[in-house]
């Protein structure tokens, strides 16, 4: 894929994080400020579709936003290239979507 072409799925991810960012931040404010303790929480998030939807989306979109990230600075600070520059991206990119997938699943699956 082209740098200009990852330059915009950078950006576009960065919009669709930012909402899903602060919508993270107001649950976690709402949750402290109502002395939630972690077992209500997880009773709250347990198996409900939309908690999972949210961070499932949250997840991809960093996942890719990440190793898009990485992947520049790998370019110009250690002038990685090629295959090693291809593989260390898709290796970030799939190792964050496989652990945040699993700390999805952790909080809301059943």
């Amino acid at each position: 894929m082209s740098s200009a072409r990852l330059s915009l799925l950078q950006r576009l991810t960065a919009m669709v994080m930012a909402p899903l960012v602060l919508g993270h931040l107001g649950v976690m404010i709402y949750a402290i400020h109502g002395g939630l303790s972690a077992a209500e929480i997880l009773s709250r998030t347990r198996g409900s579709l939309g908690w999972g939807l949210f961070y499932g989306l949250f997840v991809l979109v960093v996942s890719v936003h990440a190793a898009i990230g990485v992947r520049a600075i790998a370019e110009e600070w250690f002038k990685l290239k090629g295959v090693v520059l291809q593989t260390l991206t898709l290796a970030i990119g799939f190792g964050l979507l496989v652990f945040g997938g699993r700390a999805v699943f952790a909080v809301v699956g059943s």
